[in-house]
C-alpha cells in the first residue's frame, strides 16, 4: 500500500507503541500518534513523551469529554439504549467519537491513512473502521493485527526491546481494560473462565456494595426533554453533571456488571463492567418516562431499543438507520420533563418519587376512593368487545 502519512489511534500501551514503530518501518512514512481523552485516567504528559520517543512525527491529544457526553452518551440514554438487557454500551459509544476525531486530524495534517490497535478478534476493529468509512471512505485503513506476524505478547515485547521502545510491561494487571467517562471494562486473565469470581481489587470506579455506606443516599435529578439538567436543584452542564453522577453512584456501589456477551464477530466473551453514573441515570430516566410518556408511544419506542442498541454495539453510529432511529427516539422525549428522587443504597438505585408538569398520571382517575370522572360500568362493554375474538375461538373449538 502506497501511504504518505498515517494517523494512529494511540494509547501509549504496549500494542500501540509497537504499532507506531512498526508502521514507521513498514510504510517508511511519518506517523502521527493521536490520543483521545474521553474521560479515562491517564498521564497525558507521559503519553506525549512516550509517543515522541517512539518515533511519532507529532503527538496530538484531543479532549473529547464534553462532546462525548453531550453528543453520544446523552443521545443514547434518551433512547434507554442497552445491549442484551444489561450492557450500557460504554466502549461502543466511545469508538465513533474517537474515529471521527481521527479522521478530522487526518484531514488537518494531510494524512492519507488511519490505523488502530484493535485485534482481529474483537468488536473495536469493526467500530473504528465503520466510523472511518462512514465519514471519509477515501482514507486508507491499516489494521496491523490482521496483517503482521507479531501475534503474541512475547513477540510484541521482543520487538519493543530490540528497538528500545519505552513501554513498561508488568504481570500485576493481567486484564485488558477500556476506560472512559461512562464506564470501565475488564476482560482476559482469570475472567476468561466464567466460573471465576472477579477479584475485588480489580474495580476502580465503585466500592463494593458490602463496603458502601450503611445509610441510604437520596438525590433528585431534573430532566428536560429526556436529558438530565440538574442535581438536587443545581443546574449543571452535561460533563460536570455526569461526573457528579459517577461519583455519588460509585460511592454507593452502583453499576457493576458481569456479562457474557455476544460479539459482532461471532464469539462470546466475558466482560466485567463498572458504569455507576450511567446505571443511575438510566434508572431515573426510565422511571420519569412512566409518568410523562404516552403508553403507545412508549411501546413503539421500546420495540426499537434493541435495534438501536445493536447498531451502536456493532459500530453503525454513522449509519442512516441509526440517525433515523435517533430522530424518532428524540421525538418521544419532548414530554419527558420533570424530577425524579432516587434512593441509593449498597448497589441499588431505585426511584422513590417523581413529579412533572406534563404528567399523564391523574390521581382523580386512578384513585380507589370515590370519584366522579370514571364510570366503572363502561368497563363491561370494553371487556366484551375485547373478548369477542376469544369468544369466537371458544365457540369454534366447542
Amino acid at each position: 500500500m502506497d501511504v504518505k502519512k498515517i494517523v494512529l489511534a494511540y494509547s501509549g500501551g504496549l500494542d500501540t507503541s509497537v504499532i507506531l514503530k512498526w508502521l514507521e518501518e513498514e510504510y517508511e512514512c511519518p506517523v502521527i500518534a493521536y490520543a483521545a481523552n474521553v474521560g479515562q485516567t491517564e498521564d497525558w504528559d507521559a503519553i506525549r513523551e512516550k509517543g515522541m520517543a517512539t518515533g511519532a512525527e507529532k503527538v496530538i491529544i484531543s479532549d473529547l469529554r464534553k462532546e462525548f457526553v453531550e453528543d453520544y452518551i446523552f443521545p443514547a440514554f434518551r433512547c434507554n439504549a442497552i445491549y442484551e438487557g444489561s450492557y450500557l454500551l460504554g466502549t461502543s459509544l466511545a469508538r465513533p467519537i474517537i474515529g471521527k476525531e481521527q479522521v478530522r486530524i487526518a484531514h488537518a495534517e494531510g494524512a492519507d491513512a488511519v490505523s488502530h490497535g484493535a485485534t482481529g478478534k474483537g468488536n473495536d476493529q469493526v467500530r473504528f473502521e465503520l466510523s472511518y468509512l462512514g465519514i471519509d471512505p477515501s482514507l486508507k485503513i491499516i489494521a496491523p493485527w490482521r496483517i503482521w506476524d507479531l501475534n503474541s505478547r512475547a513477540k510484541l515485547e521482543e520487538f519493543a526491546k530490540k528497538r528500545n521502545i519505552p513501554v513498561p510491561t508488568t504481570k500485576k494487571n493481567p486484564y485488558s481494560s477500556d476506560e472512559n467517562i461512562l464506564h470501565i471494562s475488564f476482560e482476559g486473565g482469570l475472567l476468561e473462565d466464567p466460573w471465576n469470581e472477579p477479584d475485588e481489587d480489580m474495580y476502580r470506579l465503585s466500592v463494593s456494595p458490602e463496603n458502601a455506606p450503611d445509610k441510604a443516599t437520596y438525590l433528585e435529578i431534573d430532566f428536560e426533554k429526556g436529558d438530565p439538567v440538574a442535581i438536587n436543584g443545581e443546574r449543571m452542564d452535561p460533563l460536570p453533571l455526569f461526573e457528579a453522577l459517577n461519583k455519588v453512584a460509585g460511592a454507593n456501589g452502583i453499576g457493576r456488571l458481569d456479562l457474557l456477551e455476544n460479539r459482532f464477530v461471532g464469539m462470546k466473551s466475558r466482560g466485567i463492567y463498572e458504569t455507576p453514573g450511567g446505571t443511575l441515570l438510566r434508572n431515573a430516566h426510565r422511571d420519569l418516562e412512566t409518568m410523562c410518556m404516552d403508553r403507545e408511544v412508549m411501546r413503539i419506542r421500546d420495540s426499537l431499543v434493541p435495534r438501536y442498541a445493536l447498531l451502536v454495539y456493532n459500530g453503525f453510529w454513522f449509519s442512516p438507520e441509526r440517525e433515523l432511529l435517533q430522530v424518532t427516539m428524540d421525538e418521544s422525549q419532548k414530554t419527558v420533563n420533570g424530577t425524579v428522587r432516587m434512593k441509593l443504597y449498597k448497589g441499588n438505585c431505585v426511584s422513590v418519587g417523581k413529579k412533572s408538569e406534563q404528567s399523564l398520571y391523574q390521581e382523580s382517575f386512578a384513585t380507589f376512593e370515590e370519584d366522579d370522572v370514571y364510570n366503572q360500568a363502561d368497563a363491561g362493554g370494553f371487556i366484551r368487545l375485547n373478548g369477542l375474538r376469544l369468544q369466537l375461538v371458544a365457540m369454534q373449538k366447542k
